[in-house]
């Protein structure tokens, strides 16, 4: 009988078929030792010469790194084994060799990794650390799902830019151009006005020769849009959000983070609530320690840096100037020169993990807005329809994906988040 590694659990005592690729081998005197992979688990199998068949045994000089094997055996409880179950072996069939397997258990470089993408994957931290985004993913999709959200595809191809002109991907539609998305925040609009409370999950493209680590040219944004909340009730969710997502992942991949060795007590203190600072605030605290830094402006990641260092949570930054937000951001009404907006910023340096805000709802507004930031106003008449008919305050979110596994994962790059990363300079393999 056929099994998987992660279902031998329910199969001590039976002899099963297990196939797989060689991850380890050795022997010591008359015992040899298989440790096999599957891609749910580890299993080590365990050859004692005299009870298992003789072919067997002469096959251990065939094994290499990553060769394709069928063992069969009876499944044992083992504490010490991974998994704690292992195969008392007694046959081993090799279907295919791998020779010279290129990535070993030595030192490599990140460019040979990066260009051996496609093999890397399946070493035990790549694994482990992909395992935690595919939680991550899950985590995500049930919050909203249990909630009453609807799930909504956004288009990939797009006439017209959502985050400024300056980081998009051109390309030919027929005989028109057309956009790689940015984000699918402006089609959420639109359906939050349809099914009220919405959000897509899919890739967006960025356009920007930036080489830091927390930057990806494709990565993957979870985008709410709710219909009536403001900046309050947004942050709100934000805040509900992230804290299932870090406690259910730490929940569920307790043996994948201990694979890679991440420290989880700061993650067990993300629950809400969450600190809250106005843009003015958080200058205050930038400035003790960056005296250059220019209040209006944009925060960098050294300033978002010194702003979480000060917290042991994910702390919130809201009422951002104006100037510096999209054209759909809504200004206070209080102080028209910050807008509602807010940035989630994670602990331990790792950044904005979420930026939204409230919506402007004014049609006139945003005729004025859609002037000032010099776009065409054609490309976005089926936006302002939202505010023609109907129009309704509303607002919502996105949270990067790689982002926030590298964060939960506490990794040093965001290269490692992603199955198959797009970095500026490389897109191969």
């Amino acid at each position: 009988m056929g099994v998987w590694i992660s279902d031998l659990k329910d199969h001590v005592g039976q002899s099963v078929t297990l196939k797989g690729w060689v991850y380890n081998f050795r022997s010591s005197g008359k015992v040899k030792f298989l440790l096999l992979r599957d891609g749910t688990g580890l299993c080590q199998c365990v050859y004692f010469k005299g009870e298992c068949e003789d072919s067997a045994l002469e096959e251990f000089p065939n094994l290499s790194q990553e060769a394709f094997v069928e063992v069969q055996g009876l499944v044992k409880e083992e504490a010490r084994s991974p998994g704690g179950y292992e195969l008392g072996a007694t046959h081993l069939k090799v279907i295919s060799k791998s020779e010279n397997y290129p990535i070993s258990p030595k030192e490599h470089g990140t460019d040979f990794l990066m260009t051996n993408r496609h093999l890397w994957l399946r070493s035990k931290r790549q694994h482990a650390i992909l395992r935690i985004r595919a939680e991550l993913i899950s985590a995500m999709r049930d919050f909203f799902d249990g909630r009453g959200f609807t799930l909504m595809d956004a288009p990939i191809f797009t006439p017209s830019a959502c985050e400024g002109t300056s980081t998009l991907f051109e390309t030919q539609y027929f005989d028109q151009k057309a956009y790689l998305s940015q984000s699918g925040q402006l089609y959420m609009e639109a359906a939050a006005a349809a099914f009220g409370k919405v959000y897509c999950f899919g890739p967006t493209f960025r356009a920007e020769k930036s080489k830091t680590r927390r930057h990806l040219i494709e990565f993957w944004m979870i985008e709410p849009e709710v219909a009536f909340n403001d900046l309050y009730d947004n942050m709100e969710l934000a805040e509900q959000f992230v804290e299932y997502i870090v406690q259910r992942t730490l929940k569920n991949k307790a043996e994948e983070l201990k694979a890679i060795e991440r420290d989880t007590s700061g993650l067990e203190k993300i629950k809400g609530p969450f600190p809250r600072l106005h843009y003015a605030e958080a200058c205050e605290i930038i400035k003790k320690e960056n005296p250059d830094f220019v209040v209006g402006d944009d925060f960098g990641a050294p300033d978002e840096t010194i702003i979480s260092s000060q917290y042991d949570k994910p702390v919130f930054v809201h009422h951002y100037p104006a100037a510096i937000k999209a054209f759909y951001m809504k200004a206070d009404d209080d102080d028209p020169k910050y807008s509602m907006s807010c940035d989630l910023l994670a602990t331990e340096g790792y950044g904005e993990i979420i930026g939204g805000g409230q919506r402007e709802e004014s049609y006139e507004t945003l005729v004025g807005k859609i002037k000032e930031h010099d776009l065409n106003q054609e490309d976005f008449d089926w936006y302002l329809d939202l505010r023609k008919y109907g129009t309704f305050p509303h607002s919502g979110f996105g949270l990067g994906l790689e982002r926030t596994v590298a964060w939960v994962c506490g990794l040093n790059h965001v290269r490692e988040t992603i199955p198959f990363p797009r970095l500026y300079g490389r897109y191969h393999p």
